[in-house]
């Protein structure tokens, strides 16, 4: 009995020491869909939690997350503020980029153009960053992928 009884304590311990906290996963893909609700946009959502749109599909070659693309975009946050653009274009090492540009790009192709909706864990998480507050969703729209190096 005394060994079960501590058995059944050090499992309750174990799961209760390992229980992760996903309140702020939670609250972002709820932000995320009203955004995409009031907006009227359609998009798809990754295991990762990651939403993307691709309104363009592009005929060249598929973008992985160890290339450099060229690339137009304008990021914003939730409530539309941007915080960044390059309707220009500009090159993008995907190697150093967060990681939901690196997954989100990876739907993408050559000439296909879309938009990327990224919770705040695969941007800067709880780090601010600039004009970026800390746990932002970051939405990247105008997106159009130029070339891949």
């Amino acid at each position: 009995m005394k060994i079960t009884f501590s058995i059944l304590l050090f499992l309750f311990c174990l799961y209760s020491c390992n229980k992760i906290d996903n309140s702020q996963d939670v609250a972002d893909d709820e932000m995320i869909r009203n955004y995409l609700k009031s907006k009227n946009i359609s998009a798809t959502r990754t295991s990762s939690g990651l939403y993307y749109q691709i309104d363009s599909e592009g005929q060249g070659k598929k973008v992985n997350p160890t290339n450099t693309v060229y690339i137009k975009y304008r990021g914003k946050l939730i409530n539309d503020t941007i915080f960044d653009k390059n309707l220009n274009g500009t090159y993008l090492s995907l190697k150093t980029a967060i990681n939901g540009f690196r997954e989100g790009l990876g739907y993408f192709k050559v000439g296909s153009k879309g938009k990327l909706f990224i919770p705040s864990k695969l941007a800067y998480g709880n780090n601010s960053v600039g004009k970026v507050p800390s746990n932002s969703i970051l939405i990247f729209d105008s997106i159009s992928v130029i070339e891949i190096q």
